[in-house]
């Protein structure tokens, strides 16, 4: 098995003096982030070799509603859609944190791939949507066109959460059907059993009826149909506020059909913020933004640039500048070896570390970057958009309470 253990990062080589990393503090891992919501769950429910680092109560039963997507200042500036959700709030839930940091970047394959192993991304090796794969020389998707070139039981080799407990307690991923056997599911949230359901009412009886059934239990549920209203239409439109209604109505429905007592947590993998039709760069149109890149990547608010190997300190330093020249103040520009002395991705696991581009541009306001010699023509009509270090797109609620719903039947 892999080490865990921490890997030192040197410090970012340079040939002159730069100026210091000014992004936000990294990721709060193992204190108060989406990595430590399924150990502290089953550390909960008695499961030896975990933490229970966010306080949870103890519990025979934990149900993890995971919304993909809901940032914590969207549901606070949409609490009135959410009359259940913001009972829950109101109603308080201890020394319970209310809010959690996404991972960098803030995107779903990395922030799944952290939900689902409790390890950061420097470990678990999803660092962005999609990302080099160094040994075949090219880009590769970790979400939906996971490249046929890349096994995930390679990629992400540690064990998952479910895996580790599932010889305690029983689990199970309530999910859509695509999911059960798609490659993040086997890289990230592999093991136990998989219900699927196609519709959120199906999705709410099936996790009803299989915890009721079961004994000690940890129980993952996925929603994503708000992310989808999100990158379509914009999370501020009639169509997005109708999924949050939804999700609301999802989560009073588990409420009062789980077992009594049942731990129930609803977080999100990160937040979202509308980026406007002007402010969708096409950076590739610009020379000076790609002069010796040889790879572009990541996500349209985290970009990730892979050099060409004779780029030298001296070119790499002129390419930052020609970024911060043309985006000035809208951006942080820095180097992979910047980024992991800040903490970005937390401690390194060394094959991971070619999968990081070499320079990473993160976007500070509402902008989009894309290369559009590479992006899906569609790409640039998505709205809502997401992946980097902004409060709206790192911070996502974490609320806990304790379902009325019914008693667990016996025997």
């Amino acid at each position: 098995m892999p080490d865990h253990g921490k890997i030192a990062v040197p410090p970012a080589p340079s040939d002159r003096n730069r100026p210091a990393l000014n992004t936000p503090p990294p990721p709060a891992f193992g204190e108060r982030s989406i990595a430590d919501v399924l150990t502290s769950a089953a550390a909960s429910l008695g499961v030896e070799g975990f933490s229970n680092t966010l306080g949870l109560p103890p519990a025979s039963r934990v149900c993890v509603v995971l919304a993909d997507g809901l940032g914590r200042n969207l549901l606070k500036q949409k609490s009135a859609h959410t009359p259940f959700l913001r009972s829950v709030m109101q109603a308080g839930q201890g020394e319970v944190p209310v809010w959690l940091d996404s991972t960098f970047p803030s995107t779903t394959a990395a922030a799944l791939a952290s939900f689902g192993t409790g390890l950061v991304p420097g470990q678990h090796g999803l660092v962005g949507f999609d990302v080099l794969d160094p040994d075949q020389d090219k880009v590769v998707n970790m979400l939906g066109n996971w490249d046929g070139g890349v096994d995930p039981l390679v990629w992400q080799p540690f064990p998952t959460v479910f895996e580790r407990a599932a010889a305690w307690v029983d689990v199970t991923t309530v999910s859509l059907p695509q999911f059960s056997t798609s490659p993040m599911t086997q890289a990230a949230l592999r093991g136990g059993r998989f219900i699927s359901a196609n519709t959120s009412h199906a999705r709410t009886g099936a996790a009803a009826d299989a915890m009721a059934a079961a004994g000690p239990s940890l129980m993952y549920f996925y929603v994503n149909e708000l992310d989808k209203a999100g990158h379509r239409h914009g999370c501020q439109s009639e169509q997005w506020e109708h999924q949050l209604e939804e999700l609301d109505a999802t989560v009073k429905r588990l409420n009062s059909s789980l077992p009594a007592g049942t731990t129930v947590l609803v977080t999100a993998d990160h937040g979202m913020l509308d980026v406007p039709e002007a402010q969708r760069i096409d950076y590739a149109a610009d020379p000076a933004l790609i002069d010796g890149v040889r790879h572009t990547a990541g996500e349209p608010r985290m970009v990730h640039l892979y050099l060409e190997d004779w780029m030298d300190a001296s070119r790499r330093d002129r390419l930052l500048d020609a970024w911060r020249a043309r985006f000035g103040e809208r951006i942080w520009a820095f180097t992979r070896e910047e980024a992991l002395a800040a903490g970005l991705f937390g401690p390194l696991r060394p094959a991971v570390g070619p999968r990081i581009g070499d320079i990473m541009i993160a976007a500070r306001d509402a902008l989009a970057l894309y290369d559009t010699r590479r992006s899906r023509p569609t790409a640039m009509e998505v709205i809502g958009q997401h992946g980097s270090l902004t409060k709206a797109e790192r911070e996502v609620p974490l609320l806990c309470f304790a379902a009325e719903g019914k008693k667990a039947r016996r025997g």
